[in-house]
């Protein structure tokens, strides 16, 4: 699943088989004694079509890792590659245009504009691309998170729940390589949260996207295929399918070792 060493006669998989790739990736802040090393070398690579949940307790470099996976924070050495394109390096007009066509955000505040419809909200990611914008996508990915009937509706008329939902039919509204999720449930409760879980869940499963999510719930983490788990700033362990008594047993070894005052 990207993890494992690689022997030396083996060969090197396809750069477009995956999604997210991480090569050598470190992260400081800082200089001289007051450096803090928030990465520290990760090497992965996750397949297309796969849900992984990244994990770890506060200060472990998870949302360092998301930030630059996603493109949104540059590595102090080492190389991103999304969909097979290196990032690493780009000029930061052509980031945002990647992050605008080819990535898929959900974060924890739902950053839907108040003044626009739900249907305008959706299509903002094709309008800020300059494309021109595709009602009848729309309308599909609204149906597909089950607010067909909610298009013009604003967000201050939505639930916390169904705010959520447009959001990641906003992420899905490009068919993006990557949807990067960054504690989406942490405003929710639980069974809300059950349910966008279940969306994201079925957008791999369906739709064939691919989604990393950072989260602090052993129960959100149980719907992903695969749980990485950070502390001081690199991959210590992964789970496979696990639920979430054994991810949360996980956890508590983590939180024990995992030094005070590393980055977060």
């Amino acid at each position: 699943m990207g993890l494992r060493k690689k022997r030396h006669d083996e060969p090197e998989a396809p750069r477009g088989d995956w999604a997210v790739e991480l090569r050598g990736v470190r992260r400081r802040y800082g200089r001289g004694s007051a450096t803090v090393h928030a990465l520290r070398g990760i090497e992965l690579a996750l397949p297309k079509g796969t849900f992984t949940a990244v994990m770890g307790p506060s200060g472990s470099g998870k949302s360092t890792f998301l930030q630059c996976a996603a493109g949104l924070d540059r590595p102090s050495d080492g190389t991103v590659s999304l969909g097979g394109t290196t990032i690493t390096g780009m000029s930061e007009n052509k980031l945002t245009a990647l992050r605008r066509t080819r990535l898929g955000f959900v974060f924890q505040a739902f950053n839907l504009l108040p003044s626009l419809t739900v249907e305008q909200n959706v299509l903002l990611p094709m309008r800020l691309a300059g494309r021109r914008p595709d009602k009848r996508r729309a309308a599909e990915v609204l149906a597909q998170v089950g607010l067909a009937d909610k298009g013009r509706r604003r967000p201050g008329q939505l639930s916390g729940g169904q705010q959520q939902r447009v959001a990641i039919a906003r992420a899905l509204v490009t068919r993006p390589d990557v949807i990067f999720a960054d504690e989406p449930t942490g405003a929710l409760d639980t069974t809300t949260a059950a349910e966008i879980l279940g969306l994201l869940r079925s957008a791999v499963d369906r739709m064939g996207a691919t989604v990393v999510m950072v989260t602090h719930d052993p129960a959100a983490a149980a719907y992903a295929d695969r749980v990485l788990f950070l502390a001081d700033g690199e991959i210590v362990d992964h789970l496979e399918g696990a639920p979430a008594d054994r991810i949360a047993a996980r956890m508590r070894t983590l939180t024990v070792r995992t030094p005070v005052g590393a980055a977060a």
